[in-house]
């Protein structure tokens, strides 16, 4: 068996979709906020597994969404197991650029998250009205953007990609039989080109964001995307899927998990 490879995708909640970032904390821990639901989606006996359309105000989240959101429904899209409410670890993607990067993974090998996150103090309350800050600004960790950054929040240990190969979509039955929460199997149509399953042991969120941002800008790209991934870190890199070889990806699980 060869060394495990990367990808990594930028995901999670942004200041298009809601309208704000997720929050990382001063000490580099982080809330996972998921984008809203774009696209249409079936009647609840059209989902393969019957559960209702999860929604902002169902989220597990240590802060107060807006009342206008809280019935907003979310595209619950990665999925981890334990985390808001669910129960497997799956991804699935539409778009050719993404799908194309992951199409190319195997079992063993890694889909990284990452997400634009807004630094918070513990204890903010959320977006809009009842926010608070601290006084003289957010003290934190030396390595964390000021203001925001990109960072690695998540991952999948893949155990099975399911490709479109020449066709527009992946099988929509066999996605189902292997993924049957995924977001993209809410949808009407279905329109993943690609969809992961992961061991639900090794994959989820990390303990502390990993920052693919420099400390002094969250628009400069580090060490992490300028050395180690196929991207060159210039232009608005933090929204375009990132390769990493075997090298690469053991020293990012080494600074994924340090012990």
């Amino acid at each position: 068996m060869t060394d495990p490879r990367a990808v990594a995708v930028n995901v999670a909640a942004n200041t298009n979709e809601p309208g704000f970032r997720g929050p990382v904390y001063p000490d580099g821990s982080f809330a996972y906020v998921p984008i809203p639901e774009s696209a249409a989606t079936l009647p609840r006996e059209g989902f393969p597994v019957d559960e209702p359309l999860p929604t902002y105000g169902g989220l597990d989240l240590p802060f107060a969404v807006p009342t206008d959101l809280r019935e907003t429904p979310v595209h619950a899209d990665p999925e981890f197991p334990g985390v808001h409410g669910r129960g497997r670890a799956s991804y699935g993607d539409p778009h050719g650029v993404k799908a194309s990067r992951i199409a190319g993974l195997e079992p063993g090998d890694w889909l990284f998250f990452y997400a634009t996150l807004s630094l918070r103090p513990h204890g903010w309350a959320g977006p809009g009205e009842g926010s608070v800050e601290e006084p003289g600004g957010v003290r934190a960790d030396d390595d964390l953007a000021p203001e925001w950054g990109a960072y690695l929040f998540a991952g999948i240990r893949i155990e099975r990609v399911l490709a479109a190969g020449g066709s527009e979509t992946v099988d929509r039955e066999a996605a189902a039989a292997r993924a049957p929460t995924n977001a993209h199997l809410k949808r009407d149509p279905f329109d993943a080109r690609v969809v992961v399953t992961g061991d639900a042991d090794a994959s989820g969120l990390f303990d502390r964001v990993v920052p693919l941002s420099a400390p002094e800008a969250g628009a400069e790209a580090n060490a992490l995307v300028t050395e180690l991934s196929s991207d060159s870190g210039k232009g608005p890199w933090w929204r375009r899927p990132m390769a990493f070889d075997a090298a690469a990806t053991a020293r990012l699980l080494e600074r994924i998990d340090p012990a």
